[in-house]
């Protein structure tokens, strides 16, 4: 009777204790959750930035050949300005 008295709560401590070793197992430590959510924002940055790509390149191959051009000159002189207001430098513009 001791052996099965023995047995049996042995048997009813595993039973308890288990659970609650599993359950500490179980959550993710903060750390590793924010490595996650930093990786998350990364690859959903990329792929915003490939689907504007994407896009724009779309947008080009819709316009004729003239809008291309006039779009792509358009461009190079916004990109050599900065991205202030731009100045059209005319041939009789006054010097200061």
């Amino acid at each position: 009777m001791n052996a099965r008295a023995l047995r049996l709560l042995l048997t009813a401590l595993w039973l308890v204790v288990t659970p609650a070793l599993v359950h500490a197992q179980e959550g993710i430590s903060r750390k590793k959750q924010e490595k996650i959510q930093a990786q998350k924002e990364k690859e959903k940055k990329k792929a915003k930035v490939k689907k504007e790509k994407d896009d724009r390149k779309r947008h080009l191959s819709i316009q004729d050949k003239e809008t291309r051009k006039r779009i792509k000159r358009h461009t190079k002189r916004a990109d050599r300005s900065g991205s202030g207001a731009h100045r059209d430098r005319g041939l009789f513009r006054r010097k200061r």
